[in-house]
């Protein structure tokens, strides 16, 4: 192990194992002026990236008939928590095509949980 991993292995954090296909709630710490605050993002991930301390996920949520993604560091701490709220079976890594698509065409099969 070099330096940098030594380094870059302290600032991973816990995150759950999220994929492509996952609905989640991610909890964003938002600074305004002096105070901070949360807010939730909550959407379809459509993308990850790994790569150790660099790796992001992309989030795609509909906001008043608008389509809106927001790439998140995984291991930034200003990311306060992730939540799946459900899973999805998909097939593919990338879930590019649904911006595609709209309403009841932009929905994903949901995976059974194993209890």
């Amino acid at each position: 192990m070099t330096a940098i991993d030594s380094i870059e292995q302290k600032q991973l954090l816990q995150r759950p194992a999220i994929k492509s296909g996952d609905t989640v709630r991610v909890h964003v710490k938002v600074r305004e002026g002096e105070k901070e605050r949360i807010q939730i993002f909550e959407g379809v991930v459509i993308g990850m990236h790994r790569g150790g301390v660099g790796a992001t996920f992309t989030v795609r949520k509909v906001s008043f008939g608008q389509g809106v993604e927001r790439i998140f560091p995984l291991h930034s701490p200003v990311i306060d928590r992730v939540d799946i709220v459900r899973s999805a079976r998909v097939r593919r890594a990338k879930l590019y095509f649904l911006r595609a698509l709209r309403g009841k065409a932009a929905r994903i099969r949901e995976r059974k949980r194993a209890n």
